[in-house]
């Protein structure tokens, strides 16, 4: 299981939260269409350097609810607290300087990265937004560190993503999501249809970074059992609401709600041992890295 968290109060507080969009398969032939909620009324809570796990099935509202806490959604209802400083209604501009502070990174790591941009650029172009470098030297030196840290050859800066594998690519948007030093990183379903040896690396690398930075960690995941590999809390979503939540080790051990217990008989979890991350040989990380990225 993951190392216990330092807590000194939430980095992210989220009371009451609301979001909803028109629902145009019911519009009426004279006047608008009425509105459907996404979701309904979801208190979040995340401690800096806690990793929170967020589970459901598809449909649920989990990605609504990454994108309306980071505010990229604005709510319709309810109270967005990011580091002490209430977001829910503030402007773009407001929320600019507070960017570098909140990064996601995106499921499908193709349609992320810019195709037209080589991965050092692209890696180096939230750093030059927000001022952190102003010199080209310096930016190709430090896109070259950004992918050493996450275990890529500095080379690959002169690489396109669709020169990259799949797990590749993932990487580079972590490199990305890390660069500024955020206090909390959203992952989005970051893992889903790699690999199982990639995404054991990659959980890896995110573990290892987080630990480094101490940023909060919040992991939205269908797959139940990464996530009670490396997240101390685990909310369970169901149709735009939070049906259960607790720490992992019980609520996997002795689910309350019905539709938890039914998540946990459709996908069998394997016993985890907490070692499992270090022990990957060497010899054949080399050798998948090498075929697969």
């Amino acid at each position: 299981m993951p190392a216990s968290p330092m807590r000194s109060g939430p980095m992210l507080d989220v009371t009451a939260l609301r979001f909803a969009v028109s629902d145009r398969s019911r519009r009426r032939l004279f006047g608008g269409a009425p509105p459907l909620e996404i979701l309904k009324g979801v208190d979040l809570a995340v401690a800096a350097g806690e990793t929170v796990g967020i589970v459901g099935e598809s449909g649920s509202g989990k990605t609504t609810l990454a994108r309306t806490v980071l505010r990229l959604h604005r709510p319709t209802g309810g109270r967005i607290v990011f580091a002490g400083e209430d977001i829910t209604d503030l402007s773009p501009a407001a929320l600019r300087p507070l960017r570098s502070r909140m990064q996601i990174i995106f499921q499908d790591s193709m349609s992320a990265l810019n195709p037209r941009l080589t991965v050092g650029s692209i890696l180096v172009e939230p750093l030059l937004s927000f001022g952190r470098i102003d010199d080209r030297r310096q930016a190709r030196r430090v896109a070259g560190e950004l992918l050493e840290r996450v275990g890529l050859p500095a080379e690959f800066a002169a690489r396109y993503p669709h020169q990259l594998s799949g797990g590749q690519r993932q990487r580079v948007g972590i490199a990305r999501a890390v660069s500024l030093r955020p206090a909390l990183v959203v992952a989005d379903e970051i893992v889903s249809g790699l690999d199982v040896s990639v995404q054991a690396r990659i959980l890896e690398l995110l573990a290892t970074l987080q630990a480094d930075t101490g940023m909060a960690l919040v992991l939205i995941s269908h797959d139940l059992s990464v996530v009670r590999a490396i997240c101390d809390t685990v909310l369970v979503m169901r149709q735009g609401r939070i049906v259960e939540r607790g720490p992992c080790e019980t609520v996997f051990a002795n689910p309350s709600h019905p539709y938890t217990r039914m998540l946990l008989r459709a996908i069998p979890l394997p016993d985890v041992d907490p070692g499992w991350f270090d022990r990957v040989d060497l010899a054949d990380a080399a050798v998948i890295e090498a075929a697969t990225g």
